[in-house]
């Protein structure tokens, strides 16, 4: 496989390219928009904080819950022999929930990446019209499948904006991952120089002290080498764990009906995904939605941005990602910030305020 020759950032560099910027964020969005609904409310967020956040151009991501079908079937098949008595696991608990609706798991339809990341442009597109604004020269088809290595990095008018917008400027490119990194990690590859100016930040799986594995983040285990390459390559990375950390951002039907709904067309798009269109509550067959909240993961990375005590970080060594998706530490890598709580409170306080100002 062929080895990318990075630019090697000073230490002293580094370290400032990690502190949180000053002034307005020069920003790029990458989001699989369409997957569930906490991309459109990241979105929304961003675009209502002019005063900390200069969005560039919002990019979108290839998805797919494909990967989970064959661990359906066979866990549908252990349930058909009657173990599940005796055997507990994700899937088995997903399928029992299909059967109790009378839905097998060969009748889940799973979109392929190339129709999740035309679903997410097209949803891009949708949150800009709820907020009535322009999204001409904004908006960004990228990739439609996954990196297969690193000798084939995948041209997309993402990844070519990712690069053009990191050479450009006088200032850091910060890039805000929000589902999985392909158009990040092709760009690099692409133009390794582009490490220089720009900062990723990316939500996915586990803190890297976890010993969990973490192929049970959907933004890592789609694309493997992507994920391994954000923290192989040196460049500014501010890790945002989702499990235990992002996981914090859970928001209930009731303060959706109290502070969100009927604010502007977007409050009621949010409130209609939230309550009607959450792909997922059908995919994975969940009931009595009202008393059950959900998590708004992606919040997490427009947080930092505004304002970094809402989600406190730590530098620490970055990990390996092995080839079996669990973590390996070591402190001769170089350094990474990472988050390790989060300030639900005033992050939803501020969205709540800021959608107001819509009607």
């Amino acid at each position: 496989m062929k080895q990318i020759n990075f630019p090697k950032l000073s230490k002293e560099k580094l370290l400032e390219r990690l502190e949180h910027p000053n002034g307005i964020a020069r920003v790029i969005i990458d989001t699989d928009a369409a997957n569930e609904i906490d991309d459109q409310f990241a979105l929304t967020w961003a675009l209502l904080s002019p005063e900390k956040l200069k969005i560039e151009a919002v990019t979108a991501e290839p998805f797919s819950f494909a990967h989970h079908q064959r661990e359906l079937f066979d866990a549908e098949k252990i349930l058909d022999q009657d173990k599940a008595n005796k055997q507990s696991s994700f899937a088995i608990e997903w399928v029992k929930r299909l059967h109790k609706k009378g839905i097998k798991a060969k009748d889940l339809k799973f979109v392929k990446p190339d129709e999740g990341m035309e679903l997410s442009y097209q949803e891009i597109l949708n949150v800009y019209q709820k907020l009535s604004l322009p999204s001409n020269g904004k908006v960004y088809r990228g990739s439609t499948s996954y990196l297969k290595s690193l000798d084939n990095p995948i041209k997309s008018e993402a990844s070519e904006m990712i690069i053009d917008l990191a050479k450009t400027g006088d200032k850091p490119l910060y890039i805000l991952g929000i589902g999985c990194p392909t158009n990040i990690a092709s760009a690099m590859i692409t133009a390794p120089e582009i490490i220089n100016d720009i900062v990723v930040l990316w939500t996915s799986a586990y803190p890297s002290v976890s010993p969990h594995y973490n192929g049970a983040s959907l933004n890592l285990v789609q694309d493997p080498i992507s994920s391994r390459l954000i923290f192989d390559s040196g460049v500014p990375h501010v890790y945002l764990p989702g499990y235990h950390v992002g996981a914090q951002l859970t928001i209930s039907e009731p303060e959706m009906k109290n502070f969100v709904k009927g604010k502007g067309d977007i409050g009621n798009y949010l409130y209609y995904l939230y309550t009607e269109k959450n792909p997922l509550h059908h995919k994975f067959a969940i009931e009595d939605t009202y008393r059950r909240t959900w998590v708004i993961w992606d919040l997490i990375n427009i947080a930092w941005i505004i304002n970094p005590d809402w989600v406190p970080t730590t530098l620490t060594s970055t990990p390996v990602l092995d080839e079996n998706l669990f973590w390996q530490k070591s402190n001769n890598r170089h350094v990474m910030r990472e988050a390790y709580n989060i300030n639900r409170d005033e992050i939803f306080i501020d969205f709540y305020d800021k959608l107001k100002k819509t009607n």
